[in-house]
């Protein structure tokens, strides 16, 4: 035997141990084979001799004769000494010597030797077996062939309660509940039939005496055989690893919190997020309760004040904690209630039993704490940056286990991590509405009355992306019943492209009352946006935060009088102009760089537009989202306007239906204008020669038009205006005018020469013969102006049909 066996075999037992027998004069009278062959001496060469002088060294003689008097004096000895082998070498043996008498006179030792090495095997692993069962942490279970334990170690009697002793002869799994005990016997069975050995399996059970709280354990298990081979049952190692197991679930609930809490930027998916991911790795029943100026994006007031809202409720089962209505709708706790609790004091409240006074304060409340069967309530601030938000109520109604006090720290943890991603999604709301607010307020409210176009308008805001675009389109009055279109979009998105968007809009405004051609027009608010990008950059730097300031814009100008339509872009998509004939096309427009690079021209088109056509004006978010061809999504326009409806609102939302998704990545503007043409019987033109009787002639024709008209009231006025007029034409232009009455809202009278000379209006002093002319025609007139085209220019001025200015 040797010191790696490892063996648990006595090395004194009878087969394995050197035997010898002493007489009490200490000559050896016995001796076995198995000391021949440790020690070389055959028995014939040492019986009859002493014992001292064949096998004990001479300076071992001291020690040994002190221990044969100890051995006298106990009737045994133990100790290790060094024997004389049969070729002269030193054996150490551990030596084990023991008196007895044959009769009253003669007394003998018996003396059992084994090499020092296995006895010392032997002892340690004796003290090993011992420490199995009276020092390891880790439990131990001995099972017999027939199911029932043999041998329980301490730790297990730590474990279950229960002394060890107590558990010999009881069947396996006895201590556990039914279920877990029918694992356990089924467990222990396969190995024992198998023999293949079960390493490290994570096993789940309850005690009978703890029924409330579930145990983990690190289970292994090997079987047991004798050296023939039979078996003698299985032992199992049980490691409890409550305590870890439920720490590592923590950690991965944190990490699991980490990426799906926060994933988008609004409020009532953030805590629907939230409920979500506690149940049910922590909690059988969640909701999430913010006070109501949080859901609209607003900050709450530090004293807590205002309604709570469920914005976010989760449940195992059909049923869900919260109100009769269900998420959005307002909660209501009584002041003894533990949300309560935690709102005014802005501290966790973990309630590990709940009483049925707790449930039923919580009915009257709206919580359904009865209808979940809850036992056990944590109740959490969600709190951010200083503010309260709301609660974050957890129950368990399930799992028997009561909540702990390691629960309530993952539980504030969740909570301040989920507050932050709900305070970052109110600011994101707050910041939209901000920013939608603002845009609204700079978008049309409605549109404006005139007789050159019935118009359909839509706008929708995209619904994903992090802020409002710039896009915004517009419908603006000229004179001569004239009207511009407009649809423009702005580079960027949030307040500062609602902001240049604004004051684009506003320019537009301003270069359209100068009746400006279209391409004109362009030039100037390229100018525009040149000037806006130098704001942003004083120093050469554009300052952190800050967008690039850019726009694309198309500009249209109507005239349902002559039906002619002047088109120019800058870098924007083009119209679609659709036939009375159902024919629908891309206009083929120069496209024009977009505003703000600079230098560059613009050029117009006219085209003529039959009465009854459409004009078709949008921003490239309606042709197609970041993954679709831009052509593909032209096609579609085209096909939505090929069969435009009778009504022309019914046309522009087939155009949505058919070409937008239902959650837009980008902001889409979109403008249909239906042509009209106004009746010859409701204009007057007349080709006047520049000489000292034109005015004279221009009173004629206006009196006698206006006569016909059935518009006398308006005589005197008219006569004089269009007198004044063509009296500036003679006095400061050269070649034929043309004087213009047009009968619509207005009554619309135009003097057209061929000079770029614009009268300008003074105040005559009271000496001066002259200078009042253009004075009393801004008198008569409620609006008058000077346009100017590429053959000259035209003053015109507006009277109400109702009556003369007073």
């Amino acid at each position: 035997m040797t010191e790696l066996s490892g063996s648990y075999d006595d090395p004194f037992a009878p087969p394995l141990a050197a035997l010898a027998v002493l007489d009490d004069r200490g000559a050896v009278v016995g001796w076995n084979r198995r000391a021949e062959e440790l020690l070389g001496h055959p028995g014939a060469a040492v019986i009859g001799r002493q014992a001292f002088e064949v096998l004990v060294d001479p300076r071992d003689l001291p020690a040994l004769r002190e221990a044969a008097a100890s051995c006298r004096r106990a009737g045994g000895w133990f100790g290790v000494l060094k024997v004389r082998h049969r070729d002269g070498r030193l054996v150490e043996m551990g030596l084990r010597a023991q008196t007895f008498s044959r009769d009253d006179r003669v007394r003998e030792w018996l003396v059992a030797g084994a090499p020092a090495a296995d006895v010392l095997a032997w002892q340690r692993d004796r003290a090993i077996l011992d420490g199995l069962y009276h020092q390891c942490p880790i439990g131990l279970v001995v099972h017999g062939p027939d199911l029932k334990v043999l041998r329980v170690n301490r730790a297990v009697e730590r474990f279950t309660g229960v002394p060890a002793a107590d558990f010999r002869g009881l069947p396996t799994g006895c201590m556990l509940l039914p279920d877990d005990a029918r694992k356990s016997v089924d467990r222990v069975r396969q190995v024992m039939e198998t023999g293949r050995p079960l390493i490290y399996s994570e096993q789940f059970a309850r005690l009978e005496s703890d029924p409330a709280r579930e145990r983990v354990a690190l289970v292994s298990a090997f079987r047991m055989e004798d050296r023939s081979g039979r078996v003698l049952g299985v032992a199992e190692m049980i490691e409890d690893i409550t305590g870890r197991h439920r720490a590592q679930r923590r950690l991965a609930l944190l990490d699991q919190a980490g990426s799906r809490i926060g994933t988008t930027l609004d409020v009532a998916e953030t805590a629907r997020e939230l409920a979500e991911v506690m149940v049910p790795h922590l909690a059988d029943h969640a909701s999430v309760d913010l006070l109501e100026p949080v859901t609209w994006g607003e900050e709450p007031a530090r004293a807590l004040a205002g309604p709570l809202v469920r914005v976010g409720a989760c449940g195992i089962g059909a049923q869900q904690p919260g109100p009769p209505h269900g998420e959005g709708a307002p909660v209501e706790f009584a002041p003894d209630t533990p949300q309560s609790r935690c709102l005014a004091e802005g501290r966790p409240v973990l309630e590990p039993v709940l009483s049925s006074d707790s449930f039923s304060t919580e009915s009257r409340q709206g919580t359904h704490a009865p209808d979940l069967g809850a036992h056990s309530l944590i109740v959490v601030p969600l709190a951010a940056r200083g503010l309260v938000l709301g609660v974050l109520t957890l129950w368990r109604s399930s799992r028997p286990d009561p909540f702990e006090a390691d629960d309530l720290i993952l539980a504030q943890e969740l909570g301040s991590r989920a507050a932050v991603a709900i305070d970052n999604a109110r600011r994101f709301t707050q910041q939209q509405q901000t920013a939608f607010t603002l845009q609204s307020s700079l978008l049309p409210r409605a549109v404006p009355d005139q007789p050159a176009v019935e118009v359909a308008l839509r706008y929708l805001p995209a619904s994903a992306a992090p802020g409002l675009g710039g896009d915004w389109f517009d419908v603006i009055p000229l004179s001569g019943a004239r009207v511009a279109l407009v649809v423009g979009d702005v580079v960027g998105r949030g307040i500062h492209a609602a902001a240049t968007m604004g004051r684009l809009r506003t320019a537009v405004h301003t270069l359209a009352s100068l009746d400006l051609e279209p391409d004109e027009v362009l030039s100037r608010l390229d100018d525009l946006v040149t000037l806006l990008a130098a704001e942003q950059e004083p120093f050469g730097e554009r300052p952190v935060g800050e967008q690039v300031v850019g726009a694309t814009c198309l500009y249209a100008v109507y005239d349902p009088v002559s039906r002619r339509c002047s088109v120019a872009r800058a870098g924007h998509p083009p119209p679609v102009v659709t036939g009375p004939d159902g024919q629908a096309a891309l206009l083929d427009l120069p496209a024009g760089p977009p505003l703000g690079l600079g230098g560059l021209p613009f050029e117009a088109r006219e085209i003529d537009l039959a009465a009854g056509s459409l004009l078709c004006l949008y921003t490239n978010g309606i042709i197609g989202e970041r993954n679709v061809d831009a052509d593909i999504g032209l096609s579609k326009l085209c096909a939505a306007l090929t069969r435009p409806a009778d009504e022309l609102e019914r046309t522009c939302q087939a155009v949505v239906d058919s070409l937008v998704p239902a959650h837009p990545s980008d902001d889409i503007a979109l403008l249909i204008a239906r042509t009209r043409m106004l009746p010859s019987e409701d204009v007057a033109s007349w080709q006047l020669t520049l000489e000292p009787v034109a005015a004279a002639r221009a009173r004629a024709l206006t009196s006698a038009k206006l006569t016909e008209w059935g518009l006398e009231h308006l005589a005197f006025s008219t006569e004089l205006i269009a007198s004044e007029l063509v009296t500036n034409a003679y006095r400061y232009a050269s070649g034929p005018a043309t004087l213009r009455l047009i009968r619509e809202r207005f009554l619309v009278c135009e003097v057209s020469d061929t000079s770029h000379t614009a009268p300008h209006l003074r105040r005559a002093r009271t000496t001066d013969e002259g200078g009042r002319g253009l004075f009393l025609v801004a008198q008569m007139a409620e609006r008058w102006g000077t346009r100017y085209t590429r053959e000259g220019k035209t003053v015109w001025t507006e009277q109400p049909l109702a009556g003369t200015l007073t």
